[in-house]
């Protein structure tokens, strides 16, 4: 409702307030997405400024628009950037406040506040944004439940995610990533987890925290700011996860390899895009499972949405339909490519850890293998040992190695120096160069792997070799 805006946003409304309160359509921070009703928040970006299209937002329909500066519009101004009495609210208005991005902010947290509903938060260095998916599809078996879309999982998209919270959702699943520390524990202020799932910790954004350290302690920030009658949910098999049970006043629940973890795996095996076999263990009980995801290190995401299943009260069967859900967006995916070929679309984003993973599962599947390798950005002083790394496994499993980039060339030479033949390694500079080498490559029954860092936008090599057509399953 808008007295709900105005409340959310530090104003008060007092008994003989004049506002024709109605509900708010919805809340956008790009003009061009503004529909009747809905509120505008301006955001000053690196490139753009929101407020240079409020006017546009109106023109779409919108009631509100939030600014913290003048902006060239003719729309009255109501100024909410010390508490006051809003007596009067004339539609279309601007709400002016001392900054939009903590407005959006302080806004989605007081709505928050407005529901009875338990919040999951997930973090990782690798492997939250499918952890995410698999968890709402356990938790949707029985409840109701909004999850975060696509990479909805900063300061920006967690607050618009929770913006579109109403009384009938039950659970809340939601991504949380970071680039400095601080910033997970901002996230929980917001959104009030319950429960916290950690997947791992590992080198991704080593460049903007220094070390492996505080990466640990960025993504600690999850459980520690966990209520105490809530359950932090740790990954066994990762040491630096592990420690943090020591720092949760939250209860500890483990995943993972170790038969010590609350609830483990064993006997795992991979049958390439047909999905993975495991034995699943829980209290003396073992369940013999088959789900759709993509090579044997997948198993902790599955276990990882056991685990919230689980402490949520969901049955068996609940549980194992929500893992066997084909629909469940999952990251990597494989599409039909060019001289009857299959590409492994595994471009969202990339480090050591998730390429090494990727290349493991490529070296499960039958098949000439052609590995197509970009830069892996934000790594620091971990970036040549992580990319000579990559490079040692894919002399192991690849054909073929293509590299993309100045530093994915470390790939290239490593791969070469441990004994891969010359004639099968290329290093390019851009993804058209790329596309244009495995035009002239690629064979019939051909398994072609592509992945990199976002910044590289290797979903063009993908584009412009084959269209999806199907998910991996």
């Amino acid at each position: 409702m808008i007295s709900d805006v105005i409340k959310g946003l530090g104003g008060m409304l007092p008994d003989s307030a004049r506002l024709k309160d109605q509900p708010v359509a919805g809340v956008v921070i790009d003009s061009r997405l503004a529909g009747a009703g809905s509120l505008f928040v301006a955001l000053k970006g690196e490139r753009d400024d929101g407020h240079r299209y409020v006017s546009d937002a109106f023109a779409k329909g919108a009631v509100m628009a939030l600014i913290d500066h003048a902006v060239e519009v003719e729309a009255p101004v109501v100024d909410l950037r010390a508490p006051a009495e809003v007596a009067e609210l004339p539609m279309p208005c601007c709400l002016l406040v001392d900054n939009t991005l903590a407005g959006l902010q302080r806004l989605a947290a007081y709505w928050r506040s407005q529901f009875d509903v338990r919040v999951v938060g997930i973090t990782g260095s690798v492997g939250k944004s499918t952890t995410k998916e698999m968890v709402w599809s356990v938790l949707r078996r029985r409840f109701h439940t909004l999850r975060s879309e696509g990479n909805y999982n900063n300061e920006i998209g967690l607050p618009l995610t929770l913006l579109r919270l109403n009384d009938t959702y039950e659970r809340v699943v939601l991504e949380m990533g970071m680039y400095a520390l601080g910033e997970i524990r901002q996230l929980a202020e917001i959104a009030r987890p319950v429960i916290g799932v950690v997947t791992n910790v590992g080198p991704t954004h080593l460049e903007r925290l220094g070390s492996i350290e505080r990466i640990a302690q960025a993504k600690r920030e999850l459980v520690e700011s966990l209520p105490a009658d809530g359950f932090a949910v740790l990954n066994k098999d990762d040491p630096l996860v592990c420690a943090m049970a020591e720092h949760t006043p939250a209860r500890v629940f483990y995943y993972g390899l170790d038969p010590s973890a609350d609830v483990w795996a064993s006997d795992i095996e991979s049958r390439g895009l047909e999905g993975i076999l495991f034995r699943l263990h829980y209290r003396g009980e073992t369940l013999h499972l088959r789900v759709p995801l993509l090579g044997r290190h997948s198993v902790h995401t599955a276990l990882a949405a056991t685990a919230v299943g689980l402490i949520e009260g969901e049955s068996w069967e609940e549980i194992v339909a929500g893992l066997q859900d084909t629909s469940a967006h999952i990251r990597l995916v494989a599409t039909p490519g060019i001289h009857g070929s299959t590409i492994l679309d595994d471009t969202y984003n990339a480090s050591p850890a998730s390429s090494l993973a990727a290349l493991n599962l490529l070296a499960e599947l039958d098949g000439r293998r052609i590995a197509v390798l970009g830069d892996m950005l934000e790594l620091g002083d971990y970036e040549e040992v992580g990319h000579r790394k990559v490079g040692l496994r894919a002399r192991d499993v690849a054909a073929k190695l293509i590299t993309v980039g100045r530093r994915a060339r470390l790939i290239a030479e490593e791969a070469l120096k441990a004994g891969m033949p010359a004639a099968d390694v290329y290093s390019v500079d851009t993804n058209q160069e790329a596309v244009e080498l495995l035009r002239t490559i690629i064979q019939p029954g051909d398994i072609i792997l592509v992945k990199g860092s976002r910044g590289m936008k290797m979903e063009e090599i993908v584009a412009a070799l084959g269209r999806p057509a199907w998910p991996t399953r």
